[in-house]
């Protein structure tokens, strides 16, 4: 059964959310603020959580920050504001997906659904990758002098330094240096990456190559911008 941490200061949202998570055989605990969603966040694990943003103590934003550090949860975001820059800060966070309050609770459950299968899905490739043998971790690092990713360990280095990647971020370069040379527009790369059901729009694949970039140091530029169409990796 999936277990559910709704957080917002609230409570009829908070209600209705667990209403219709019950409905749909969750297990649901709530919290009505940032602090109290980040101690809950640490002493359980939560196959999802729906946070609001604009929330008393600490924010919707801070709170993911600071679950981010020790659980890599997924998490969603409610707010009641839809500019683009509050959408693309929490992608910058790493959060899951974003929805614009008020919402269909309906269409916050199929979100919900969504984001729990593509989790799944990611943690049982890491599963898999963890398990393999030492020849064929061999065989699953890529190198390009002093970049080097280490697919069996989910882990990036550059000039021996490791780089503190998203998981979203490590799967886009890994997914960029294994098509090599290969133009991939940005379409492409949402369908393979956060899949057929992703809620977003393609601005979040330039959000997460220039933070990408900026943890590559001396190596970004081997990531090429293709105007109109998306990226390639050159090496």
């Amino acid at each position: 059964m999936n277990r559910l941490l709704v957080v917002d200061d609230e409570m009829n949202i908070r209600k209705v959310i667990r209403e219709y998570a019950e409905f749909n055989d969750f297990l649901v605990d709530e919290a009505a603020d940032g602090e109290q969603a980040v101690e809950m966040a640490y002493n359980n694990d939560y196959d999802i959580i729906v946070m609001d943003i604009m929330m008393p103590k600490l924010d919707g934003y801070s709170a993911c920050r600071e679950i981010r550090k020790s659980k890599n949860t997924p998490v969603i975001l409610l707010s009641a504001r839809s500019e683009e820059y509050d959408k693309l800060f929490g992608f910058e966070l790493g959060i899951d997906d974003y929805v614009i309050k008020p919402f269909s609770p309906k269409e916050l459950m199929a979100r919900i659904n969504a984001v729990i299968a593509r989790s799944r899905a990611m943690n049982a490739r890491a599963a898999a990758a963890a398990s393999a043998s030492a020849s064929e971790e061999k065989e699953q690092s890529l190198n390009f002098e002093g970049l080097h990713i280490d697919k069996a360990g989910r882990s990036v280095t550059v000039d021996g330094e490791k780089a503190e990647l998203t998981p979203k971020e490590y799967e886009l370069l890994c997914y960029l240096a294994e098509h090599k040379g290969i133009a991939l527009s940005r379409e492409q790369l949402l369908e393979d990456i956060w899949g057929y059901d992703f809620y977003g729009d393609d601005r979040t694949i330039d959000t997460h190559i220039k933070n990408l970039r900026n943890h590559l140091g001396p190596y970004r530029d081997h990531i090429i911008t293709l105007r109109g169409v998306g990226y390639k990796f050159e090496f």
